[in-house]
């Protein structure tokens, strides 16, 4: 059974649809890329695939052993949240809130999660440092390790290189490659970046307020809608 599966998939918001006639399936150890232009539908997807939107139409199915409370999210950034007071370590832990249920203290293996990807994303120098006085890669970077610290299965990614000069983002590109590749960790994430997309996944979904195209990113190159695509986006 796929991880994930939309079946005929619409959302709404007061009665006005936004996206509409989703049929999709993603399977364990797949990076999926969802792009399309602002307003297409892509963060209203994300939202109800992490729970927090009901579909106006049709069903999400997600397998049984994936919970809810077991997905990794990586949210676009507020200005707010980027002047956050905490150190980078208590960033990282506190990805480990959603599974300690009643217990009120940290436990060993939530220690240990935090200090595999700590090590996994190369940031033990920061851990000590102000989350707020780190620069926008090296903050992504901790929040990358957070919301891995969430998961074991799946991970969310919404537009995770918005901001960054292009030396962080390709570097960014290549740990969460990495991360797919050497741990297995389904992806799914929005992206505007079309190139670094075609590049990186393995599966591309576009929207346009429906689905445009769904399948391997090797059979979208080939595809009519990369060449609609690649030019709205340049």
């Amino acid at each position: 059974m796929p991880l994930i599966t939309c079946r005929d998939v619409s959302f709404a918001y007061e009665g006005n649809t936004v996206v509409e006639e989703l049929n999709f399936s993603v399977d364990s150890g797949d990076y999926l890329c969802v792009v399309g232009e602002n307003g297409s539908g892509k963060s209203t997807l994300i939202k109800g695939l992490l729970g927090l939107k009901s579909p106006s139409k049709g069903k999400i199915s997600m397998d049984e052993n994936l919970k809810s409370n077991e997905i990794g999210y990586l949210p676009q950034q507020t200005a707010a949240q980027k002047d956050f007071p905490a150190s980078a370590y208590e960033i990282v832990i506190s990805g480990r809130l959603s599974t300690r249920g009643i217990r009120p203290f940290y436990t060993k293996e939530d220690k240990q999660i935090v200090e595999k990807n700590i090590a996994l994303l190369g940031i033990d120098n920061l851990r000590n440092r102000c989350y707020r006085e780190l620069s926008g890669g090296q903050q992504q970077r901790v929040l990358l390790a957070r919301a891995l610290c969430a998961t074991k299965k799946l991970l969310l990614l919404d537009e995770p290189t918005a901001g960054l000069d292009p030396m962080v983002t390709v570097e960014l590109y290549n740990q969460i490659e990495h991360i797919n590749k050497e741990t297995g960790l389904t992806i799914i994430m929005v992206s505007h970046d079309i190139e670094s997309s075609l590049k990186y996944s393995s599966h591309i979904l576009q929207l346009k307020k429906q689905q445009l195209f769904f399948g391997t990113t090797d059979d979208y190159k080939q595809s009519d809608e990369v060449n609609r695509f690649w030019e709205v986006s340049r």
